[in-house]
């Protein structure tokens, strides 16, 4: 763990990222210590990838549940209007980070890994306050469903 602290520390100065500590507190790059890499800024980007990607997946479900888990159908009936905006808006800036990262990914540039991380960083930040105002109200609002919407398959 050391030797990875001390290896981000080096890209992190080359290129103005956030810190070890808020990057590793947010997308849990710590696990980059298990795997030997030259390319540590490429498994940093990796990480703050993954975790945006999933998040656009369960913002996607919400906004359009096609084919989505029955649990999606239960958060949609809790949501408000102004919540079902905020999930637009999240989508909309998470789909415009998963452009960029196909870009970065299909050609390998140093400074691309690092601007995609520090834009990465800067959407979550921008995102994950809006996103717990979302749950928040979704677990408010669980249990004041009307009966018929939570019928599932069996009635």
């Amino acid at each position: 763990m050391e030797k990875l602290k001390k290896d981000y520390i080096k890209i992190q100065e080359k290129h103005n990222l956030p810190s070890f500590e808020r990057l590793n507190e947010d997308f849990s790059i710590e696990k980059i210590a298990e795997y030997e890499t030259d390319i540590l800024i490429r498994e940093v980007r990796k990480y703050t990838a993954e975790k945006l990607s999933n998040y656009l997946r369960f913002i996607e479900a919400i906004v359009n549940p096609v084919n989505s888990q029955p649990f999606i159908f239960s958060i949609i009936s809790s949501i408000n209007q102004e919540d079902k905006k905020r999930l637009n808006e999240m989508y909309k800036k998470l789909a415009k980070n998963e452009v960029r990262l196909i870009e970065t990914d299909v050609s390998f540039s140093e400074a691309k890994e690092a601007e995609f991380i520090k834009k990465a960083y800067e959407t979550w930040q921008e995102i994950k306050k809006d996103l717990l105002e979302v749950i928040d109200s979704i677990k408010r609002n669980w249990d004041n469903k009307t009966e018929g919407s939570n019928k599932g398959y069996f009635g």
